[in-house]
Formats: structure tokens, sequence, C-alpha cells
């Protein structure tokens, strides 16, 4: 599916309920983890890293940390023990970020509100964005990459699909019934989550529609790697971009900009 739409999703609307916001957030974070989404990306993120020397990640866009957790293990563990990642998000979540903190070695967080096209210098490390780079339209999208090139920090972006219409059959089928089935599981517990999801079903809801529209909204590679070089006119960076494949079947797009050496 080659077709972008820019369409809008009700958990990038200043006045969307942070509580219904977090509800959703919470269970975009249990899936990926518990699915491991984002492992296949791990040896891309590693050479990417080492080509950079680095160990520390920058997390954009955060949400509630799906996926960041698995992917941070699996590096620690394959080649990168001192490998660390901080969270960060327009929208903190420190109550889900805590939780992550606490039981993960190397992971942090930044409590204040950091603007992912405008990443203050004092906030080192190789950027990545997991399942957010969507939300950007065009000339926001490019201003985050541009951010990354004029600051000489390397920078991942994965989104975790392929972009084909039998993804969204399945978030119309499969994915709203597992999410009526894990959501007592998911923690921290949150009374507001439950009541959210079987007495007043608003996080379903608007789980539905954004989980359709984030993958009507996603850049295929061509327009990913068309977005880098108008970040990036001088070719400062060496990007690449893809997908990979899941063991399971599932892909993951993905964008790497690494900064050329002299």
């Amino acid at each position: 599916m080659k077709l972008r739409l820019q369409l809008f999703e009700f958990e990038d609307l200043p006045w969307f309920p942070r509580v219904v916001r977090a509800g959703m957030m919470d269970y975009l974070r249990f899936m990926i983890s518990t699915l491991g989404t984002y492992q296949p990306i791990v040896p891309l993120l590693r050479e990417a890293l080492q080509a950079t020397h680095q160990t520390q990640l920058l997390e954009l866009c955060a949400g509630a940390g799906g996926g960041t957790e698995g992917v941070l293990r699996s590096l620690q563990a394959t080649g990168l023990p001192a490998a660390q990642v901080t969270l960060t998000d327009l929208y903190p979540q420190p109550a889900a970020w805590q939780l992550l903190a606490a039981r993960t070695p190397g992971l942090s967080y930044a409590p204040a509100a950091v603007d992912a096209t405008a990443v203050p210098p004092g906030m080192p490390g190789f950027r990545t964005v997991f399942s957010a780079f969507h939300h950007f339209p065009p000339p926001l999208a490019e201003a985050l990459l541009a951010d990354a090139v004029r600051q000489g920090a390397g920078i991942g972006v994965f989104e975790g699909a392929g972009k084909h219409w039998l993804e969204i059959l399945l978030a119309w089928t499969v994915l709203p019934v597992a999410q009526l089935l894990i959501t007592p599981f998911i923690r921290p517990f949150r009374l507001s989550r439950l009541l959210l999801t079987y007495v007043l079903p608003l996080i379903p809801l608007f789980t539905l529609w954004d989980g359709t529209v984030s993958i009507l909204r996603m850049y295929p590679p061509a327009q990913l790697l068309a977005l880098a070089h108008r970040a990036d006119p001088q070719g400062r960076f060496r990007w690449t971009a893809g997908k990979v494949r899941h063991w399971w079947g599932p892909q993951v797009t993905y964008l790497i900009g690494v900064p050329r050496v002299n």
C-alpha cells in the first residue's frame, strides 16, 4: 500500500482526555512488548550504534514506552552491554515509565515535555522514534529529521507495520478482541482503564480509529528516504530505509540515518 492519507488521530489532539490517551498507550505498550514487535530491528540498531560509537539511546515520542524495554535488553545481550535509553515525549507518562525504569537496568526518562522537532542540545544520544513517526505530517517529519542532522545525532525511525490492507483488517477484527481479553493484565493497574474499556468503552473505540489511521498515515520506505534527503540536502548523513520481517510474519518499516565519517 503506497497511499498515505493525512487523517487525524484522537491522541494527537490537545484536548483529548489524558486518561483515555494513557489507556490507549498502555495497551499499545503491552502488545508491542508481549509480541516482541521491534526485535527484528535490533541488529540494524546495534550496527547504527556501533557506527556512531554510541551506547546511549534518546527515544523521542516514547508514549508509554512500548517495545523499548525488549529492544534495550536485546542490545545489552548482543554486544552492547552498556546500552542505555532515556524516554522522552511531548506528553510525558512518568507513571508508566517508572514501572519500566524500576525493572529495566539502563532505562531512564525525562519528566519534562520534549519536542521531537527541537530537542534540547543537552540531551545527547542516538535518537529513536518507535510507532510515532506517522503522527508527523511531511513538514514536521522533515523538521524532526533535520533537527537530528543539525545536531549531528544519528536517528532511527521504526514503525511496527508493513503498511498492508491485511493489517487494517486485523485492526478491525482480531485486535479489538485481544484488547478486551488482555486489559485486566496490563500493569500498572488502573481502575480508570477498566471503566473506560468495559463500562464506557472509549479506549477500545478510539484505539480502533487511531490504529486504522496509523497504518494509513505511515510513510513507506521510498517516502521516508525522500523526507530524509530533503531534511539533509548537503548529504551529511548516510540514510537507509526498508522493511524487515518478524519470524512470525509481521513487518517493521524503518529509516536509519548515520552521520558520514569525514
